[in-house]
């Protein structure tokens, strides 16, 4: 595909799935006016819809230690939603953080701050380091473009079993539309999918998954979700969300520090988004966070483009950073040059529930592969 990048945000053919209309416009951007902007109500109804499902929340938790629980990683989405959760709010939070071996000494501080200025109990669950640079080592010689998974699944496996141990239906994510709309299913491939964690695992692991948090399709889709009838809420929906506004807000209550990137707050994952991704597939994440911002009227394209070719400091931390990485994974550098310079592996490479994920894009792509291509917005 010859080389494009849309009329609108600032998405491009690193995006191996990524489709434009006549106008040069991406799915991206059509998907975030048809799919998503329906849901985004950051205006008086946004915040009407949001009091209604507060007080049931606080209804439900009258009998309760806690009204609801919320996954606190130290970044600005999560830190922001503490803060407006228990101050605008007025909800009884059980924060639950995940420390998964990669916390910044700066994620560490932001974390004790907030917590500490908003009155908020923390539960700290600490994965057995073992094991997760085990999972670790396992993404890496597997070749894949989300090496987040071991993190990501541990992070919510670990809040949603937390929430039930304290009988709490209500989980509070920072996850958002106005900073996330956009993610390519090849560059972020559902952390959630336990068959396609362990099958990874099982090809290129050593050890055994003992007490590693994990959750099943069964468990995470339809047994939390209709049995234990717990609810995800993501409040930033549902307000005016600004980043730039967040930050400083945090700055300014909470004696919050920016990382300089989306993530940064742990140092794995920006070494993933700096460097990793970069130089094994060619391709920059921070174009869907800048495209996110621009759709959501956070930032102008122009403005995108700029920040996309500055943050050369930030690049040159995560090249540093590829010493610390390897010799905390125990991965040499020999190993290392080798894998980097293997053809990339995707998620269709090893099993996975990419089926029950995602039926209709997986109709779509077995449509492709017999040569019937069917329309965008079909």
């Amino acid at each position: 595909m010859p080389y494009q990048i849309c009329t609108r945000c600032i998405m491009d053919t690193s995006d191996p799935d990524i489709e434009f209309d006549a106008a040069g416009v991406c799915n991206h951007c059509r998907n975030f006016d048809q799919h998503l902007r329906p849901h985004w109500h950051p205006d008086e109804t946004g915040r009407r819809m949001l009091d209604a499902i507060v007080a049931k929340i606080k209804r439900e938790g009258q009998s309760k230690s806690y009204d609801c629980a919320i996954g606190l990683s130290g970044g600005v989405d999560s830190s922001y939603l503490a803060y407006v959760a228990r101050k605008q709010l007025g909800l009884r939070l059980l924060a639950v953080h995940v420390d998964g071996g990669w916390n910044s000494e700066l994620a560490i501080r932001n974390i004790e701050n907030i917590v500490r200025k908003l009155d908020v109990d923390l539960h700290t669950y600490v994965v057995d380091w073992e094991e997760m640079r085990d999972l670790q080592r396992a993404f890496l010689r597997a070749g894949l473009a989300n090496q987040d998974v071991p993190q990501d699944h541990a992070f919510f496996a670990a809040l949603y079993s937390n929430a039930q141990a304290y009988g709490l239906r209500f989980v509070l994510s920072g996850g958002n539309i106005a900073t996330e709309s956009v993610m390519p299913a090849e560059w972020a491939y559902n952390a959630m999918d336990l068959r396609h964690l362990e099958a990874v695992h099982r090809r290129f692991g050593n050890g055994r998954l003992q007490s590693f948090p994990r959750v099943n399709f069964f468990r995470y889709y339809f047994w939390n979700r209709y049995v234990k009838r717990m609810q995800v809420i993501r409040p930033l929906n549902y307000l005016p969300y600004v980043k730039d506004e967040a930050i400083t807000t945090l700055e300014r209550e909470l004696g919050f520090q920016y990382y300089g990137g989306k993530h940064f707050e742990s140092r794995f994952t920006k070494w993933q988004q700096l460097y990793y991704r970069r130089r094994k597939f060619g391709y920059d994440e921070r174009r869907a966070y800048l495209s996110s911002l621009v759709l959501s009227g956070q930032m102008t394209r122009n403005q995108a483009v700029v920040a996309l070719a500055g943050d050369t400091d930030s690049e040159r931390e995560a090249e540093q950073d590829t010493d610390y990485v390897l010799k905390k994974l125990a991965v040499g550098e020999e190993e290392f040059r080798g894998l980097m310079a293997q053809p990339p592996r995707t998620f269709r490479d090893y099993p996975s529930n990419y089926l029950l994920f995602n039926t209709k894009t997986a109709l779509r792509e077995w449509l492709r592969s017999k040569g019937i291509h069917l329309h965008p917005n079909s």
